[in-house]
């Protein structure tokens, strides 16, 4: 065991006594964050950068987006495969340096999986991976409800498709001429919403959290994108204010104001919400500073950046 990781036991140890304060209050902390291919940034470092950062944000529960392993250290080579991978094999190892003893693989289809990690008891309700031939949920997403003291808060994990033409498009350029790209996640995200709150809470009367990064922009932030009305780019995004009971947490608790989410500018990571977990809402926002600040990698390897191109998002809620 390294002196690194001993230090960082001792820190895990001596923070469990506030995390214990931290309960009696009934605070609750989420913490989302697109990773990058398994924080490939770090892993050459063994996680630890990532770990104290994390250790410092002092989450209860984390949802991981991109959470395995695709790349050798420092390099643009693909993995051989599980042999290889660390993540998502090891979630439960990497979990416990930060203070979770809970892991659930959420939502897997490829090798961009979604995993939630938590102080609180964590079951999958469903993992969602498409339709057969009429629709494919391209990296999977996940239901998970955590017990949060005896009270249920259920959790939504997403990842769409990414590209600007349909998948599995025979001609790609002319999909993309069409917006193939935003009309079929919009068709994802409607099949994911159908299979969850719809299903279970169409009028959003409990504790749902959606999550993820959605690949699209929101409609919401037009007064600063300053796109035509008619724009594809905005039908996700306007299916769920239209269709579903959620609330866009950061555009509610920051009106008026723009919160990229990514290193290019644009706010594609949504944390969506029902009104009774809203109210619970205590302080919300992006996190651009210290481990989390965005750089493009300067080796230009596949356009990485470190620690990821996109920001964390955290939300502390009253329960």
């Amino acid at each position: 065991m390294s002196s690194r990781f001993k230090f960082q036991l001792l820190i895990l140890a001596a923070m469990s006594v506030l995390v214990g304060c931290t309960k009696v209050s009934g605070s609750v902390k989420i913490l989302y964050w697109n990773i990058q291919n398994g924080m490939w940034s770090d892993q050459g470092q063994d996680y630890d950068n990532f770990v104290d950062f994390v250790l410092s944000e002092n989450p209860d529960i984390c949802i991981w987006a991109e959470a395995e392993s695709r790349y050798r250290t420092d390099t643009a080579e693909k993995m051989a495969g599980c042999e290889e991978a660390y993540l998502p094999y090891n979630w439960d190892l990497l979990a416990r340096r930060y203070g979770h003893q809970y892991v659930c693989i959420a939502g897997k289809r490829d090798t961009f999986p979604q995993v939630v990690t938590s102080r609180y008891p964590v079951k999958i309700v469903k993992r969602i991976n498409g339709n057969g031939e009429d629709l494919v949920v391209v990296h999977g997403a996940g239901y998970v409800e955590v017990d949060v003291n005896g009270e249920k808060l259920n959790i939504v994990t997403v990842h769409t498709y990414p590209f600007r033409y349909a998948y599995l498009a025979q001609d790609q350029k002319a999909s993309a001429a069409e917006n193939g790209g935003d009309i079929y996640r919009a068709a994802e995200v409607k099949y994911i919403c159908e299979q969850t709150i719809l299903e279970y809470d169409p009028e959003g009367k409990e504790n749902w959290i959606m999550a993820g990064d959605f690949n699209a922009v929101s409609r919401a932030d037009n007064w600063h994108l300053q796109r035509p009305e008619d724009d594809k780019a905005f039908l996700l995004n306007d299916y769920i204010s239209s269709n579903t009971p959620y609330i866009d947490l950061i555009q509610r608790w920051y009106p008026g104001e723009y919160q990229k989410s990514t290193f290019s500018g644009r706010r594609i990571d949504f944390i969506y919400m029902t009104e009774p977990l809203f109210s619970r809402v205590k302080d919300a926002g992006t996190i651009y500073d210290g481990f989390a600040t965005s750089s493009r990698d300067p080796r230009k390897l596949n356009n990485f950046c470190n620690p990821s191109d996109h920001y964390p998002i955290a939300v502390e809620l009253e329960f």
